[in-house]
């Protein structure tokens, strides 16, 4: 079914609101609050990656605020255990039988707190869960419900007992980005509200979970012409063939794309995906998943430069010649 422009304009309203809601935490990180809230609508999950201090938990505290759903936490450490993110199965003398004890993965949004800290075992607890929505706990598949949500953060400067993410976890991420040190003008307007310690606790819920899950699905029937397909599958060609790439943007990253820039549109007024919409999102959603060249990564190259390249290198579909 076709989405008319009475929806995308009750879309673009709603999706307003939730950014503006989050924006109260979250000062002057207008573009970043909207990438994560179209991750959100577009049943995705989001990486974090900065520096101490820039407002990675407060900013996934302030979306799981603006749900009316539930939400957990997990700081991730080097003896965490997959069930301590799963959940466990123990015995019940009294009932004579062994019951499921959800663990904090069952909820709307998760913030995975310094992923990289946890073991590679631990974390690979997250990829079942985040690719098909369930958990898979001896033998017996529990799903987590919809929406599902999963925030992580890491810290790009302290490596030390740090394990990194593989390729396979990080392929899960529908977007990766990063908040950055704010402004001047924002920064003094935070130094003067420096008595408020939780920022995070002034925004409250204004959408059910009912709702996002209603936005999500009106966000899929968006249309896509194939030209602009065929553009952005050419993108996703080009980071593999790019001569400073070791390895390329997988399948599931092109359908990643091509999901992110639908909500992305209607999240904007129009029912129809444009070549700019998938030029804004490629690189927060295909440059993780490049694995630079390591003689070109010493050189000083980056796979958000690689991204950035092969946007130059391929025209979109109104710019081609006949």
């Amino acid at each position: 079914m076709a989405v008319t422009q009475e929806q995308a304009q009750w879309f673009q309203d709603a999706f307003s609101k939730l950014v503006d809601n989050i924006d109260q935490a979250i000062l002057g990180k207008r573009h970043v609050i909207e990438l994560v809230v179209t991750a959100l609508l577009s049943d995705g999950h989001v990486l974090l990656e900065d520096f101490p201090g820039t407002g990675k938990t407060v900013l996934a505290k302030a979306l799981a605020n603006t749900l009316d759903g539930t939400h957990s936490r997990i700081q991730f450490t080097p003896d965490l255990l997959p069930s301590d993110v799963t959940g466990v199965t123990i015995f019940d003398q009294g009932k004579g039988h062994f019951e499921f004890h959800r663990g904090p993965i069952f909820a709307s949004i998760v913030l995975a707190d310094e992923i990289n800290r946890a073991s590679p075992k631990t974390q690979s607890a997250l990829l079942e869960v985040m690719e098909e929505g369930r958990v898979t706990v001896d033998g017996v598949g529990y799903e987590v419900g919809s929406p599902f949500m999963v925030i992580a953060t890491q810290n790009p400067v302290e490596q030390a007992g740090t394990y990194s993410l593989p390729e396979a976890q990080l392929d899960r991420f529908l977007i990766k980005t990063s908040l950055g040190y704010p402004d001047h003008e924002t920064a003094v307007t935070l130094l003067l509200d420096s008595a408020n310690r939780a920022r995070a606790g002034k925004v409250t819920p204004i959408i059910a979970s009912s709702s996002v899950t209603t936005m999500a699905q009106l966000a899929s029937e968006v249309y896509v012409d194939a030209s602009v397909l065929s553009y952005l599958n050419e993108l996703v060609t080009g980071t593999r063939e790019h001569k400073d790439s070791a390895l390329g943007v997988s399948m599931r990253g092109a359908l990643a794309l091509a999901r992110a820039t639908k909500t992305w549109a209607i999240a904007h007024g129009r029912t129809y995906v444009t070549p700019d919409d998938v030029r804004e999102l490629a690189v927060s959603v295909l440059a993780h998943r490049i694995i630079v060249d390591p003689e070109a990564e010493f050189a000083g190259a980056t796979a958000e430069d690689i991204v950035a390249s092969v946007i130059v290198d391929v025209a979109p579909p109104a710019y081609r010649a006949a």
